[in-house]
C-alpha cells in the first residue's frame, strides 16, 4: 500500500507521494487484552494476558484500554509525512474542521507494565480532506503546522491531545501517526534530545468511519477510502493500536473520545 495523502478533492491527477511500506520483518508482537485495574501482574496473569494476545482478533476490535499487558505494541512505518518539529502543545487543531476528537494516549513498560510518565507522544495527521500540513502538491512548505503535536505523559503514563477526527487519502485507512521519545527535555516550547522508542500508527473502529464520513467536511472528500481490512499496513499489527472510541452526547458532531495504550521498551531505539 502507498501512504499518498489526496491533497486536493478536484485534482486526482496529483503526482504520486513516496511509498509507504509495511515495517520490517521484526515485528512486535501485539497488546493483550486489559484485565484487572492494577498495573501489576503476577507471572500467571501475565501468562494468560499473552495467550489472549495470541488469539484470533476481528479487524475491528480493538484491544481494551489498560489491560495488564506486558508486550511491546507493533512497530508500524513512519510515513514519508513526519517534520521534526517537536512542538510540545495539547490543541493541534489549528481551525481545521472536523469532528473534535480528544485523543488520550497511554504509554507502559512492556517488561514491566508501569506507567511511563514524562514520555513524549509525538503524533500528526491529516486533515478531512486527507492533507498533512508542511506538504502541498508533493512539495514541503514547512510553514504550515496544523494536526502536528508534542504531549509529554503525566504520571499515569498518559498524553493527551485535542484535535480533528482525521481524513483520508487514496490506497490507506483512517489513521494518526505517532511515535514516542524518550530521554529528552523541553525549553522554549519544543521537545529537544532523547531518542525514538516507538514509532506507530493508530486507527479507527470501520462504524464510525462510516458515520464520519457522512458529515461536513468529510463528504467532501472524493477520494476512494480504504477500509482497515484492505489496508495492508494495518494487517501487518494495526488491530494492536485500533482506537477505543466514545461519542460526546447523542450528536457525533459533538466529538469523540479515543483512547490506547502503547506498550513500550523506552530503551528501544528502533
Amino acid at each position: 500500500m502507498t501512504d499518498t495523502p489526496h491533497h486536493n478533492a478536484t485534482d486526482p491527477q496529483r503526482a504520486p507521494e513516496p511509498a509507504e511500506g509495511p515495517a520490517g520483518a521484526t515485528r512486535r508482537s501485539v497488546i493483550a487484552t486489559l484485565g484487572g485495574a492494577a498495573l501489576g501482574v503476577t507471572a500467571l496473569g501475565l501468562a494468560a494476558t499473552r495467550a489472549a494476545a495470541a488469539a484470533p482478533r476481528s479487524a475491528d476490535r480493538p484491544a481494551p484500554p489498560l489491560a495488564a499487558a506486558c508486550v511491546l505494541t507493533p512497530e508500524q512505518t513512519e510515513g514519508p509525512y513526519y517534520l521534526d518539529l517537536e512542538r510540545v502543545r495539547k490543541d493541534i487543531t489549528e481551525g481545521k474542521a472536523g469532528v473534535p476528537l480528544t485523543l488520550r494516549v497511554t504509554v507502559i513498560d512492556s517488561t514491566t507494565c508501569a506507567p511511563l510518565p514524562n514520555t513524549a507522544v509525538d503524533i500528526w495527521h491529516c486533515d478531512a480532506l486527507g492533507i498533512y500540513s508542511g506538504y502541498v502538491a508533493g512539495g514541503s512548505t514547512p510553514d504550515t503546522t496544523f494536526l502536528r503535536g508534542v504531549q509529554l505523559t503525566d504520571a499515569s503514563g498518559v498524553a493527551e491531545f485535542t484535535t480533528v477526527y482525521p481524513g483520508w487519502y487514496v490506497g490507506r485507512a483512517l489513521h494518526i501517526h505517532v511515535k514516542t521519545h524518550a530521554g529528552g527535555t523541553v525549553s522554549n516550547g519544543t521537545y529537544h534530545g532523547g531518542h525514538v522508542s516507538h514509532t506507530g500508527q493508530l486507527y479507527f473502529p470501520e462504524t464510525y468511519n462510516t458515520r464520519v464520513a457522512a458529515l461536513s467536511p468529510y463528504r467532501n472528500n472524493t477520494a476512494t477510502r480504504t477500509l482497515n481490512a484492505r489496508d495492508g499496513i494495518y494487517r501487518n499489527g494495526g488491530s494492536a493500536t485500533l482506537l477505543t472510541l466514545t461519542q460526546t452526547g447523542s450528536d457525533l458532531n459533538k466529538g469523540v473520545t479515543g483512547t490506547v495504550v502503547l506498550g513500550i521498551d523506552p530503551t528501544a531505539t528502533p
